[in-house]
């Protein structure tokens, strides 16, 4: 099978990156074929914007759903979008690999996603959520975080981890795919110093080299639940016998 690896980190000497690595080479290891999208290493521009067409639609404004719909149907994207839509359609598991930054994801990831998850290939009106175009595929974040464990949690300090990748997490639903549960690595960051630096680094260590595991046995993990269609009303809103999976998505109080 494909597998997919994204990175979001502009250091290639960072752990982010070293972890990335570990999952190229345990997937090649596990005879995978693997595509790598390294957002900064590729200069991949992540504002959306008209100066990347020829034309916008319609043509006296920038309309960035019509006009991604409109270069969809003519099969005008651009080439580097095209290149990265096929390497989501090519895989089975996409590993997405990046830092937590300001509570949230890079914002290079978040522009990669909304220029690549284009209106009218990746999805459209009728093919989202349960009729996702990339049903049956599978997503695993990996992700680090500067903050400790308690910190992150759900009563924790910087907020709980769970709910700032949630919206990430939920655009992949948005076009079918399942998210496996996350894997999170606490406290990394470059001011640790002697045995703490040491002890930390033993532990990422140990950590890095699970991803063969992770990678082999990924068909075999419960994905992280989501409502399905059916437990929305016809204005899209929650039913009042519906289970909530999130904060984000809850019943009227």
């Amino acid at each position: 099978m494909a597998v997919l690896v994204v990175i979001a980190h502009p250091e290639k000497t960072s752990f982010t990156h070293s972890w990335a690595n570990e999952s190229i080479k345990a997937a090649k290891m596990l005879g995978h074929q693997v595509l790598i999208s390294d957002i900064y290493q590729m200069g991949f521009d992540p504002i959306e914007k008209a100066v990347h067409y020829n034309k916008t639609y319609p043509e006296n404004q920038f309309d960035i759903l019509k006009t991604q719909e409109f270069h969809s149907r003519q099969n005008t994207l651009p080439a580097d979008i095209e290149e990265e839509i096929f390497k989501f359609r090519e895989c089975e598991l996409a590993i997405f690999h990046f830092p937590i930054w300001w509570f949230a994801p890079p914002a290079a990831l978040r522009g990669w996603m909304e220029r690549v998850l284009v209106n009218g290939r990746m999805h459209d009106t009728h093919n989202r959520f349960d009729k996702g175009l990339f049903k049956g595929k599978r997503a695993q974040f990996c992700v680090t975080m500067g903050a400790s464990g308690q910190e992150s949690s759900h009563n924790g300090k910087e907020g709980d981890i769970n709910m700032l990748l949630w919206p990430m997490a939920y655009t992949l639903r948005y076009i079918g795919m399942d998210i496996l549960p996350y894997k999170i690595l606490n406290s990394v960051h470059s001011y640790h110093s002697d045995e703490h630096k040491k002890g930390l680094e033993k532990y990422l260590s140990r950590e890095i080299k699970k991803q063969k595991s992770l990678i082999q046995n990924f068909q075999n993990k419960e994905v992280l639940k989501f409502n399905s269609d059916a437990d929305f009303n016809e204005e899209g809103q929650l039913k009042e016998n519906a289970k909530s999976y999130s904060p984000f998505i809850r019943p009227k109080p």
